[in-house]
This record gives C-alpha cells, structure tokens and sequence, in this order.
C-alpha cells in the first residue's frame, strides 16, 4: 500500500504512452508502466526517476490473458487512474483486400486490450475510492475514411465499450473518459502501420506544419485525470489545427 496516487498506463514504450507515463509522474502519480518491450520501459523509469518521480516497469502484453492477470497482481495498492493506451493501425489497405489478421490484431489490441486491462483492474479502480479510465481512443472512432476499414472498426467498438462501461458504472466512484486524437506525429504510429516503411510513414506527415505531439496528448491526459472528481469529461476530441477532419488536413506543400 501506499498513499501516492497509482496510474497505470498501458502501451508505455513509446509515444503517447511513454509522453502520458512521463507527465503523470510529474503530475505526482507513482506510475506502472506497461508494455511488451522490457528495455524501453527501463528505459522509461529511469528517465522518470531522474527527474525526481516514480515508476515501476511491469511487462505486459494486452492480448495476453495470463499477462493482463500477472499486471494486476503486481500492482501494489488501489489504483486512482488506468490510461488504457495500447493499440495502434496496421495496414491502408480496402476492404475488399485488407488482411483478416491485421483486423484480428487491431481488435484485440485495441478493443479486448482495453476490456482485459479493465476487468483486471477495476477492482483496484473502485477501491481507490475515485478511480478514474481513460481510453485513448481516435478520431476513428466517429468517421470513417478510405483504408481505414479494420482501424475505424476497432475505435468504433473501443468508443461503444467505454460508452457501455460508462453507463454500467454509473452510481459506483469510476469514471470514463475518452480521449479521440486526430493527427499525432510519434515516432512509431505510422512506420508500424506500414510495417517499417519509412518513405510511407513521413508522407502522413509531409507539408503538415505542427501536427500534435505525444505531449500534446499527455497534456490531455493529465487534464482530464486531475480534474475534481464529480467532474466527467465523457469524451474530448483533439485535433492539430491544421486538420479540420479526417479527410482536411492544410498542408503547405
């Protein structure tokens, strides 16, 4: 037990997860990190500790019962905060020729990720006495675009299964919150969708003068986590300015 504040942020190797891990800390959150890449959470809790915060690496796969179990007993007290932020796109391609198991992996990830990660610490969530969820979800979530098939299905069913939970919740000290980034540029979002190639990835961003950044993010984050707890912000939507929606984005060259 302790009485610092636990968070525990899901997918924390890198980008928005790393970004969320990082500001939390400062926040005054003793943090547990988790992800699949042992090194880069090390990596991670250094940094953090060197700057004077708290955090704990705990490796974790999302799509892994026994792992999401093994996350839930390492954790040392009530949790007050779950980012759920593992996830992630694979693949631009129709549907007509998208990949049946790049599909399977974006809904596991994403959508069963997130339910493991929350049936497992809901308990702990409840028991902080003001625990709160917040699902990283995506603009995705509410507008379809071109290739973005098996991607916008995952965030849809994400967006209904916060929804859901929201209700279900409703009377008991959990709150849910959703947070749908448009344009982020971090290092690893686009080169994983189109797995590991470079050119691809830059041209997302090619012309875009400030796309949004995993701090950006993190700032949201922490918002929205460090509000007064009878305070609900249901969903909160963020885009760079220079994308008005999914398919308008200002590029100056």
């Amino acid at each position: 037990m302790t009485d610092t504040p636990i968070a525990v942020v899901t997918g924390a190797s890198s980008g928005i997860g790393a970004a969320s891990a990082r500001r939390l800390a400062a926040d005054g959150f003793h943090v547990i990190a988790t992800a699949r890449r042992a090194e880069r959470l090390t990596a991670l809790v250094a940094r953090i500790e060197a700057a004077g915060g708290r955090a704990t690496a705990v490796v974790t796969d999302v799509t892994d019962d026994a792992s999401v179990r093994a996350l839930a007993e390492a954790v040392p007290g009530p949790v007050t905060l779950l980012v759920n932020n593992a996830g992630g796109a694979l693949g631009l391609d129709p549907v007509e020729s998208g990949a049946v198991a790049d599909w399977q992996r974006m809904y596991d990830t994403n959508v069963l990720g997130t339910l493991r990660v929350t049936q497992a610490l809901l308990p702990a969530l409840e028991a902080s006495g003001a625990g709160t969820i917040v699902v990283i979800g995506s603009t995705a979530a509410f507008t379809p675009y071109e290739g973005g098939g098996g991607y916008a299905a995952a965030k849809h069913a994400q967006t209904a299964l916060a929804g859901t939970l929201r209700l279900e919740l409703n009377g008991r000290p959990v709150r849910v919150i959703e947070i749908d980034p448009g344009m982020v540029r971090t290092e690893e979002f686009s080169l994983t969708r189109f797995d590991g190639d470079a050119a691809r990835a830059e041209a997302v961003y090619r012309g875009v003068a400030e796309p949004l950044l995993a701090e950006d993010i993190a700032d949201c984050v922490s918002w929205v986590a460090t509000r007064p707890h009878h305070v609900n912000v249901d969903r909160l939507v963020v885009r760079p300015l220079a994308q008005a929606a999914q398919h308008k984005v200002h590029r100056t060259s």
